[in-house]
């Protein structure tokens, strides 16, 4: 009997915009190599996912802002299109959600882990997070949701400054706002700035205690809990570069043995009764030495190509063998193994490869076509940003002299501080 059911179709589900989303991309070629029919349902308009030869067929996403019922239509028409059942593989945390809560409405079309104690957002939320690892004793970064700016200032002060300032539900801030999922603060009047736009951001501004970055201090857990809630494949891995530096994605990772991480996620799974893909961020905390969990994504993370074992098995491939009922190979782990994103750390990716393997995000061997498009794709995009920033600015005209007002408190700038633009290669969300 062949290793995987060839004749069961994988569905990727993308709802976020973003163009150079590599896990995307390595999870069409993951499946792909394996005879699997990849769709996809995502924007691919101008992204590298899109021209490699594994994609059987690209399908329009969801509206960004649609809604679970929208989604369902979406995917239900893309379930007509297909002869059976298909694996469906949310790509972000939006489609995770979104899947969790319609997991009765798509049975009938889709292979789906089973049901969990916990749906997806509860863990994907940021706030739910820190209660959930409360109840669990699991370490934690000290948390506080404020309720009002003054109390975010004053959370901001009793945390110690600077504080993490984080959106409870990253995946509802609007696009082109300048929102970032995560940003630190370093002023009480930040925190009560910041605070202002929770009604623009869709969702709660969370404060959380400051641990610095530092080397050998960030940390990464992929795995796949099967039908019997076992954790399998995967493995822990070490963020060796980041981008941007000290707080975004993983540029460079590497597979590093830390069974203390992989024993604290199997519990976490076991507690929750979770089954499916996870990819959880942790952060060594550098007096304790107790590895605190930051993020708990319920979908693959960008990097879980890094986690393939000497039986070629990831979490994507698990997923599909899992709810086709086909036995996981048995492989061993490959510590030393790296994984490099070439357009966020270029100099790493033309470095002799270790000894132990090295995958590159964007170029292989036997898909050359998005590697090359990447580099087309990336120079343009890097050439737009920089005319932008090089743009003159016309001069703001002076504002008459107003004398002030007596006898009254003049309140407090609502602006927002400054913050860059994000477009969507640098979203927290891919890590």
């Amino acid at each position: 009997m062949p290793m995987f059911d060839t004749g069961v179709p994988a569905v990727l589900l993308r709802t976020d915009r973003n163009p150079f989303h590599h896990g995307t991309l390595g999870a069409v070629r993951s499946l792909g190599r394996t005879g699997v029919e990849v769709h996809v349902v995502a924007d691919c308009a101008g992204s590298p996912v899109g021209r490699s030869r594994f994609v059987r067929r690209l399908h329009a996403p969801p509206a960004a802002d649609a809604g679970p019922d929208e989604i369902a239509a979406v995917l239900r028409r893309v379930a007509a299109t297909l002869p059976g059942p298909a694996v469906l593989v949310p790509m972000d945390d939006a489609g995770a959600v979104a899947v969790g809560r319609l997991r009765g409405a798509l049975a009938s079309d889709y292979l789906l882990p089973g049901p969990s104690h916990v749906l997806p957002e509860h863990v994907a939320d940021k706030a739910e997070l820190a209660g959930v690892c409360a109840a669990l004793n699991v370490p934690h970064p000290v948390t506080m949701v404020p309720d009002s700016a003054a109390r975010a200032a004053s959370a901001a002060w009793r945390l110690g400054l600077p504080v993490v300032a984080k959106w409870s539900r990253p995946w509802l801030l609007p696009a082109g706002s300048g929102l970032r999922s995560t940003v630190l603060v370093r002023s009480a009047q930040e925190a009560r700035e910041l605070y202002a736009r929770t009604p623009e951001a869709g969702s709660p501004l969370l404060l959380q205690e400051f641990l610095p970055p530092g080397e050998d201090r960030d940390w990464f857990v992929h795995g796949y809990a099967d039908r019997s809630g076992t954790l399998v494949a995967g493995g822990t891995g070490r963020k060796l570069h980041s981008w941007p530096r000290g707080a975004g994605l993983t540029a460079v990772g590497a597979w590093a043995d830390r069974p203390q991480l992989w024993r604290l996620t199997a519990r976490l799974v076991a507690e929750l009764g979770y089954q499916g893909i996870l990819d959880l961020d942790f952060r060594r905390c550098a007096t304790t030495g107790r590895y605190h969990l930051l993020d708990f994504n319920p979908r693959p993370g960008a990097q879980f190509r890094l986690f393939t074992d000497t039986a070629d098995l990831d979490v994507v491939r698990a997923l599909h063998l899992d709810l086709t009922q086909r036995p996981l190979p048995d492989g061993e782990p490959r510590p030393g193994r790296t994984f490099v994103v070439e357009n966020y750390a270029p100099l790493t990716a033309l470095r002799p490869a270790a000894s132990a393997g090295r995958e590159l995000a964007w170029h292989a061997q036997d898909d050359i076509a998005p590697g090359l498009a990447m580099w087309s794709l990336w120079s343009a995009h890097v050439s737009r940003r920089l005319r932008g920033r090089l743009r003159p600015t016309a001069p703001v005209p002076a504002r008459p002299h107003v004398p002030p007002a007596r006898h009254a408190d003049v309140p407090a700038a609502a602006t927002a501080p400054t913050a860059p633009d994000l477009s969507g290669d640098e979203k927290a969300g891919s890590r």
